[in-house]
């Protein structure tokens, strides 16, 4: 099963750490518009079905640790051509429960993904996802993560755990 290393963290200044990112990057950005509809599952694991601005989407699984800080995730993703009806058939089997809108700014660096997230209803985040394989141990992708949150000044107390989904369960209504 693929597995990364990964943070979640509050933007301090998105503007000021997207232009580090890129500074970073490999290569140019791509942004992307997300819906992710999460379902009812037992036992700490997540189902979303991700659907993009473009009209295609992909059915996510994974589980991961709901604490601050580097963590590893594993996850299996199936591309998806028609969203639209795999979300209905999901919502009248399982039962939804959130929806999660973003525009997203991805870049990659190395191993990494670097993601600029503005979420609806919660604010500006960024996400760091170090892949792994049998080549990158969870010590060695821990390591890129935190030096990653250094150089784009992510400080400790700007760590989130959980997902969006978890966030929004947590937010005010109104």
């Amino acid at each position: 099963m693929p597995a990364n290393i990964e943070i979640k963290a509050r933007a301090s200044d998105f503007q000021a750490q997207a232009d580090i990112a890129a500074t970073l990057a490999d290569g140019p950005f791509r942004d992307l518009e997300q819906t992710d509809t999460f379902f009812n599952v037992p036992d700490g694991r997540r189902l979303k079905l991700r659907e993009f601005g473009d009209g295609s989407g992909e059915l996510i699984q994974y589980r991961r640790d709901d604490v601050a800080g580097p963590k590893s995730s594993s996850y299996v993703i199936s591309p998806v051509p028609e969203p639209g009806s795999l979300r209905l058939a999901l919502a009248e089997a399982l039962g939804v429960r959130a929806v999660v809108r973003k525009q997203r700014r991805v870049w990659l660096t190395g191993r990494t993904r670097l993601h600029f997230d503005r979420v609806e209803g919660l604010g500006e985040f960024i996400e760091l996802e170090v892949v792994l394989d049998q080549t990158l141990d969870g010590a060695a992708g821990r390591s890129i993560a935190q030096h990653l949150m250094s150089r784009l000044g992510i400080e400790p107390d700007h760590l989130v755990s959980g997902a969006y989904v978890d966030l929004l369960d947590r937010a005010p209504e109104g």
